[in-house]
Order: structure tokens, then sequence, then C-alpha cells
């Protein structure tokens, strides 16, 4: 594969995208950097005219990015729009900036400990998330994964097929990179979920060493080393290696299937990061290839052999297959267009790909959690007002600081970590401070008006001060906890909590501290009686409701 990083012809447009710069060509198209006005750039593949010349190839085309746009992942690419039935037809997807895992290793070096596990669970939660709607990468490597900062993002789907389409042939060629393909398919077999798992191991491999694990020189040997398994893994980390040895075994009945890969990892993982997984096992599962064409720039010079020619010349038959149907339906769903223009595909799409959570754990995060109403709950029986301020206080600044990592969050996702991000979060917290501020006061008069609520109803069962201040103080909690705006607050307590209660002692100790907190405010609410400072007393004390005197 050539790639060439040139400027296409001033004033090229395609579907309404302007195109700033080539990224990167192949057999099936050539990726562009292109924008509309107002909007995020994206890359877009433009399809060559060998690859759609019939209405047949652009219905197929139509079902796979129809199929494709059902893939919902922080670690994926995204497709963000397509015309299969253009005068030029092209696939877009979310743009990535930053260099390719095969550039960065060789300008940084491999990856290491942490790191290395953060990147392996990362790429085999971006191949699970394409493998729940039913279609395959078949073309994992590392010139197809783009990194942003430490985080894998997985591009590049021209491989791919529709699960339940039959197997493609392009006229005898070899479909892939010698050296990322499985054995199975090197033997004209079909591929399978374990042909990914295979090259997803491959590429850990790659970016725990440096080099690739079946060496280099003509295609024939290494395909032959592929084969027989023959993989060089000296100097991977010793906790990926065994893992990674098993996903690389030539039978693929010998392979973990892709939930064990990251219940192994969940293992390994060190709590200081985001995700977790369970325990090891055998087994695997099928799916089928997809297409999310991107900007990859295929850097293995042993690849089977891609010609490049103009747009108009077909390059030889060596080419990423695809797959698609009659059934075309526009990728809407969580990439719909807002009215104001720019299209959102990063921070706002669902929920990210899920998260295996054991139940012990779910339940010491609950035990936390519940400690922390406590302490807010009895702060309110021994002091209200004081307590309610306090809380302001620290809803706000937990709104704050949350909108100040979201808005980081976004523009390291648009162009990558720079060295003064730091310098412009600090710069701009005046400005998320003041945003706060609004949220939290709906936040907290929503939690009131609860609270308000709940004591009128104390008021009318004549329960006695302490119990009914327990009552308010409870209803207060779990109201600013799910009220307007409150994922917020939940978020930056979550990233307190959830670590922690992950590590058994420590989380112990910390809830244990906590919850003894919180009874200790109670009791001493029991032993002084409330304090209404800044007033003298309670209010509404001298009222009695008709015929309860």
């Amino acid at each position: 594969m050539t790639t060439s990083p040139k400027a296409p012809p001033p004033g090229l447009t395609v579907g309404g995208y302007a195109l700033r710069a080539r990224l990167g060509e192949g057999g099936m198209g050539v990726v562009h950097l292109g924008q509309k006005p107002g909007e995020r750039p994206v890359a877009i593949k433009v399809l060559r005219p060998h690859v759609v010349g019939d209405d047949e190839a652009r219905r197929r085309l139509a079902r796979e990015v129809s199929s494709l746009s059902r893939v919902r992942s922080r670690r994926i690419a995204e497709i963000v729009d397509a015309d299969p039935f253009g005068d030029i037809p092209f696939v877009a997807t979310r743009y990535v900036p930053g260099l390719s895992l095969h550039d960065h290793v060789q300008e940084e070096g491999p990856l290491a400990d942490d790191d290395l596990l953060w990147f392996a669970d990362c790429l085999a939660e971006a191949l699970e998330a394409v493998h729940d709607v039913g279609v395959l990468h078949r073309d994992i490597k590392p010139s197809n994964v783009m990194m942003e900062g430490r985080t894998p993002i997985l591009i590049d789907f021209g491989l791919a097929r529709v699960a339940d389409d039959s197997r493609i042939t392009m006229n005898g060629w070899l479909l892939g990179t010698p050296g990322y393909l499985a054995p199975e398919i090197l033997y004209g077999d079909d591929a399978t979920a374990a042909s990914d798992v295979h090259a997803w191991a491959a590429t850990v491999a790659y970016a725990g060493t440096g080099r690739a694990p079946y060496g280099r020189g003509p295609s024939m040997a290494i395909m032959d080393r592929v084969r027989r398994g023959e993989h060089d893994l000296t100097g991977l980390d010793p906790d990926v290696l065994e893992l990674v040895e098993d996903a690389l075994a030539p039978s693929p009945e010998d392979r973990p299937s892709l939930d064990e890969v990251r219940d192994w990892l969940e293992d390994l993982r060190s709590p200081s990061d985001v995700h977790d997984e369970g325990a090891p096992a055998r087994d695997h599962h099928a799916a089928a290839p997809v297409t999310l064409p991107y900007a990859a720039l295929a850097q293995e010079a042993y690849a089977a052999p891609t010609h490049v020619g103009t747009a108009a010349a077909p390059p030889a038959p060596v080419d990423e297959p695809v797959h698609w149907s009659d059934d075309w339906t526009a990728p809407t769903d969580p990439y719909d267009h807002r009215p104001d223009g720019p299209t959102e595909y990063v921070t706002d799409y669902g929920p990210p790909a899920r998260e295996r959570v054991p139940t012990g754990q779910r339940l010491r995060r609950s035990l936390t959690l519940l400690a922390l109403g406590g302490v807010v709950t009895g702060g309110i029986v021994l002091a209200p007002y004081v307590s309610l301020a306090v809380l302001f206080v620290a809803t706000w600044l937990l709104r704050s600081g949350s909108l100040a990592a979201a808005s980081a969050g976004n523009r390291r996702d648009r162009r990558g970590a720079r060295w003064y991000d730091g310098l412009q979060v600090l710069l701009a917290a005046p400005w998320h401070v003041v945003a706060g501020l609004g949220g939290s006061v709906v936040l907290l008069l929503w939690s009131a008006g609860i609270a308000c609520a709940v004591a009128l109803l104390c008021f009318a069962a004549s329960l006695s001060m302490t119990t009914s201040l327990a009552a308010v103080g409870g209803a207060f909690a779990v109201s600013a906890w799910w009220g307007p705006g409150a994922e917020r607050v939940r978020s930056p307590v979550h990233r307190l909590v959830d670590p922690l209660a992950r590590r058994g002692v420590p989380w112990l100790l910390v809830t244990l501290l906590v919850a003894a907190a919180g009874s200790g405010l109670g009791a001493a609410a029991s032993a002084q009686g409330t304090s209404w400072t800044p007033y003298d007393g309670a209010p509404f004390s001298d009222v009695r409701l008709p015929g309860w005197l």
C-alpha cells in the first residue's frame, strides 16, 4: 500500500465535504481529510470505480454501511456519513488525529506495564463492539490502530463483511496482511471471531515488542511461519505473554474467546486504570467482517501486493472485500446531525461499551455510596443549614470540575493531547466555575423541594425532630444524587469510589471511616440536639395543626 500526504486540488468537494488533505490510500479507495462548513473534520474514503462498479456492488456497500452504523464504541472511528449511490460514492468516519500504532512505536518505543495492558484491553473492547453487531474486522494490524494519547482507536474496516454474507474471494488474491492474518485464512477457510482474536494478539505483540511477531521478509516466508505458529514474543511483558501466546495458537479452537480475553485482562489490570475484566478460560465465537473505512496508512512493506493507480485506473485485485446488501438505511441512530450544524461523535453517543463489573465490586461501590449518604443525613440532622451550605459548595465544585474535565476530554479527542492542556484547564477554570453555578442551583432547589415534601409528611405524622431530619436528609441525598444534572456530580464521585471498590482492604477501611463519620454526626445530634445556626431555633417551631393541641 502506498501513502502520499499531498493536498487534493483546491475546491474539490465530495458529498458536500471540502477535501483538505490526502491521508492515505489503498486498493479500496483514497482517504481524505474532509470538512463541511462549521463542522468537525472527518476522514472520507472515496471508493474506487472497480469497487462500486455496478448497482449490485452499491447495494452491497449500502448494506455494509447500514450494519456498521450500529457499532457504538469510544474505541472505534465510527461512520458518520455515507453515500453509496452518489456520483462519487464515499464513506466518512470520525477523524482521529495522532499517530498510528506503527508510527507511535517507531517514534516512542514499545508499550509496557500499565500502558500495554490498557492498550490490549481497549483494543479488545473495540473488537467486542464490532462483533456485537455481527461483523468482523478482518484487518487488525498496527497501521489500522490510531493512538489518542495512550488509548487505541480502531480504524479502517476495509476488509470486513456482514456476518450472513457468503465468503467472497477476489480472483484468488490474498485479502489481508501477512503476519496479521490467522492461519485458517491462509489455508483458505472463512474468517471467524477467532481470526480477529489472532490478529488482536499479533497487534498487541507488536505494541509490546516493537516488531512483528512473525518477523519480516518475503510474504511466503511470513505466511509459512504463521501456519506453523512460529512467532517470536521475546521481550513481551510477562503479564500478557501467556494470553498472547494462547491467542496466537494455530488452531482457532485453542484460542481464547474475546470474552475470555477481556476477562483475563481484567485480572491483570491495575486499579489505577478505568476498565477491569474477570478470569481466564477457553472457547471461541464467530461473526463476520466490516468496513469502517478510514485514514489508515499501511506501513507493512511485506503486505500482499497492492497496486495504486489514479482514481480512474483500478488497482490490481489485492483488495478489501466489501459486503453489502439491498436494505440500505442511512446511518442515523447515535450520529444524528444537530440542528445547529455540528455532528457530535466523540462524547455524546450512548453509553460506553459495557463494563464488566463483578457482583462483589458492585456491592462494595453501593456500600460506600450508602456510607456517604449517611454522612449527608447525619450532617443535616446535626446542623441543617450549615450542612446545606457545605453540600451546595461541594456540588458546585464537583459540577465545575466535571465540566472542566469534559471540555478537556473533548479537546483531546478532537486534536490529541498537547503539552499545554493543563494550563488551558487552569485558564478556563473561572468560566467552568460560573457555568457550573446554574446547574448546581437547579439541582439543590430540586432536592430541597423533595426534602420539604418529606418534611411535611413527617410533620403531619408528628414524628420527632431527629427522626424527621433523618428522613429529610436521606431524601435530600437521594434527590441530589439522581436529580436533574446530577450526572455531573455522580461522575467525579464514581472516579473516586470505583477504583477504591476494586481494592478490598483499602475499601473496607475507607468505608468504615465514612460510615463512622455519619454515625458520629447522628450520635452528636442525639446527645446535644440539632444546631440551627445561623438561626436560634427550628423553622415553624410554634406551628401546630388544628386539633393537635
